[in-house]
């Protein structure tokens, strides 16, 4: 077998050996051509036409050199792959050459050839590429509001024909800040930096490796007479922001190749205060929808509260201690191949995909959830809200059967899925390439219909069940430029829009119903403002891990982001410390979002539950359960001014967990010392976040 993929899988930081990189070839620079074979394939070859703009031809074939193989950003030998591939990776292998590409207009087709231990020769299809270059264009960008792009710095790059990527400059002032660009770990102050605006799931240090679930091409520019931007797109851009050139702040992006040649990008230029250039992005991209008080009380969770038993367990030690809590999010509910069903419910599946009543469900006595409903309702008594993790993928491991069987043919049947280019130039499903739930099939939930067939089987747990919101994890799953959505637009264009629609569809369904749409995120991108509320994403228990958490929540309230919080100390690997957790603790009870939660840890003792009453056992420090009751007291306090002061933001554009720069744009201490903000009007935080600090 002999495989190449010209877009690769899709990832955005890693080149596959199986690709072509990059993607479009740039006269003069270097372009590998690779393949994937098994492993009797004892050598390969590449063979090439190159024609010329002029007509002239030329035909030429060189040998590949064996590499490592490189798939989705892992590496197979001496690395790790995800279980998806293993087994087919430790037995293929990697090839690959690379030559200077031929001057712009210069079309290539190619194809590989292999030979084998046995003497057989294979070969791919064949493939086209056309090679570009970079050329002036003064018209490559409008421009809405004031103009400040530096002069004679456009330029497109182009095969002659199309146009892929724009790039421009913008002047930076001495002292100017650039602080923004959506959820960011790692700093406020980004001067210095390069980044880009690619929804990523990066799986914990996302400080450490400057890669987001929710990035935003939107920024402000703080200290000099005050201004911001907005690049209108939802393909990739790249910012080099005075890292190459501390006075300029470069801008490359995506645009849509057009038949003219012509590929203007629009860029929004905001001029006032941060207030006023954040309200003016927000009167664009659309601002928060404001969501009931009870938003703002504690949410407690943990992935081993597994079954009916134990969440009411855990609601009962809540109260136990005088804990008040308010929300609870239970992860492992359901039987993890559907998503739709309480595991061990008992219920005949449905042919044709059509959803569920709760009447359908029989609930065994000795089940893990013998009554789901009567445990909702228990809880509501209780004043606690309950909210069930979802995931937007239909899960192809292990092989399905039953129910979600059913779910995959119907999806395919009613073509309801993203799809993607086939080897016979159709298309077929999309299968996720990422290595959570590899190889699910994905449903387009940017299209309404395929988005309501989505959430109707999902409607009972709503209307019937009583549940007030969904924890919508993991919308970072569609890779790859090459997908098709079903409104014929490409991945490069819709994939970063993929996780606002998740987050729509599910709050439309509560909306639906009658509830406001307390939808719980951790991916996005511009637009995501508008629906409902977002946390940190995976993380470790460190210091490091909590102040990238702040960091990110003071960047994704700069970029419009409302309701926001973090796992309080961390919701993986090693318990944290009692003073971490303290601190966390008490800062978190100064953020919208109060939340703590922790990962499986398949019951093995000592237990890693984030509640307080197991860190105090386990840590053995007396402070902890008395010091959360008082935190948590404090925030209940706090409701109803967090209730007034949101609808205050939501109003006016000035951020409820507000960065002091916003206020205070010249101060020094805004940038020396970052991690503290203002909450609401009248309320100034400034929290210990370095362990042994008093």
């Amino acid at each position: 077998m002999i495989r190449h993929r010209p877009f690769g899988s899709g990832h955005p930081y890693s080149v596959d050996t199986d690709q072509r990189a990059p993607i479009d070839p740039v006269a003069g620079e270097p372009l590998t051509l690779g393949a994937r074979t098994t492993a009797d394939v004892t050598a390969v070859d590449l063979e090439l036409v190159s024609t010329a703009p002029d007509g002239s031809e030329r035909r030429e074939s060189m040998p590949l050199a064996s590499v490592t193989r490189r798939s989705r950003g892992e590496t197979v030998d001496g690395g790790h792959l995800a279980s998806a591939q293993a087994r087919l990776a430790r037995s293929s292998g990697g090839w690959a050459t690379t030559l200077v590409a031929p001057p712009a207009g210069t079309r290539l087709r190619y194809r590989f050839v292999s030979r084998t231990t046995a003497s057989a020769e294979g070969s791919t299809r064949w493939f086209e590429t056309t090679s570009h270059a970079w050329r002036a264009d003064a018209e490559g960008v409008g421009v809405v509001g004031e103009d400040r792009i530096a002069p004679g710095t456009v330029s497109v790059l182009t095969d002659g024909t199309a146009v892929a990527r724009v790039r421009f400059a913008l002047d930076l002032a001495e002292g100017e800040h650039v602080v923004g660009f959506g959820e960011r770990y790692d700093r406020l102050d980004q001067r210095g930096t390069s980044l880009d605006s690619v929804v990523f799931e990066q799986y914990k240090s996302q400080g450490a490796e400057r890669k987001t679930y929710l990035p935003m091409p939107f920024a402000h520019v703080v200290g000099g007479d005050g201004w911001g931007f907005h690049i209108r797109t939802s393909r990739r851009v790249w910012f080099d922001i005075g890292e190459s050139d501390p006075a300029r702040l470069w801008i490359e992006a995506e645009v849509q190749a057009s038949d003219d040649g012509s590929a203007v990008i629009d860029v929004d230029f905001f001029r006032g205060s941060p207030t006023d250039v954040l309200r003016a992005f927000l009167d664009d991209v659309g601002t928060a929808q404001e969501l009931p008080p009870w938003v703002f009380r504690l949410w407690a969770s943990g992935n081993e509260w597994n079954t009916q038993a134990e969440v009411l367990r855990q609601a009962e030690l809540h109260d136990a201690h005088g804990i008040p809590v308010g929300s609870i999010v239970i992860e492992a509910w359901s039987d993890e191949s559907t998503f739709t069903a309480f595991r061990d419910a008992q219920y005949a599946p449905t042919p044709d995909g059509a959803p569920h009543r709760l009447s359908d469900f029989t609930f065994p006595p000795d089940g893990a959830w013998p009554d789901p409903k009567g445990m909702v309702d228990d809880l509501h008594e209780r004043d606690i809200r309950v909210h069930l993790w979802q995931i937007p993928l239909l899960k192809a491991r292990p092989h399905p059967t039953g129910q979600a069987k059913a779910d995959a043919a119907a999806a395919v049947r009613e073509g309801v899925l993203i799809r993607e280019p086939d080897a016979r130039g159709g298309l077929r499903p999309y299968r996720n390439r990422g290595w959570w739930f590899p190889l699910s099939l994905m449903p387009d939930l940017t299209d309404e219909r395929a988005a309501r067939w989505w959430t109707e089987k999902r409607r009972y747990l709503v209307d019937e069940v009583g549940i007030d919101g969904f924890k919508t994890d993991g919308g970072e799953h569609a890779w790859g430029r090459e997908l098709v959505y079903l409104d014929g637009r490409r991945g490069d264009e819709k994939n970063a829009t993929s996780p606002v629609a998740y987050a729509q569809a599910y709050g439309d369904l509560l909306r639906s119903s009658g509830k406001a749409p307390v939808t719980f995120s951790r991916a996005g991108f511009t637009g995501s403002q508008t629906h409902g509320a977002f946390w940190a994403g995976d993380e470790n228990s460190t210091w490091d891990a909590f102040r990238w958490s702040l960091y990110a929540g003071l960047n994704a309230a700069a970029s419009g982001i409302v309701y926001w919080g973090w796992d309080i100390a961390g919701f993986s690997g090693d318990l944290p410390s009692a003073e971490l957790y303290l601190r966390a603790m008490a800062a978190s009870a100064f953020v919208p979002i109060m939340q703590y939660h922790s990962e499986f840890n398949h019951h093995r003792s000592p237990s890693r539950d984030r509640t307080p009453w197991n860190m105090a056992e386990q840590t053995g420090d007396d402070r902890i359960i008395p010091a959360t009751r008082r935190i948590v007291r404090l925030r209940e306090r706090l409701v109803p001014y967090l209730a007034r002061e949101a609808r205050h933001t939501i109003a006016t554009g000035s951020p409820l967990m507000r960065p002091v720069w916003f206020d205070h744009p010249a101060l020094e201490s805004a940038w020396t010392d970052p991690l503290q903000w203002f909450l609401g009007r009248d309320l100034f935080v400034s929290p210990v976040v370095k362990d042994g600090e008093r």
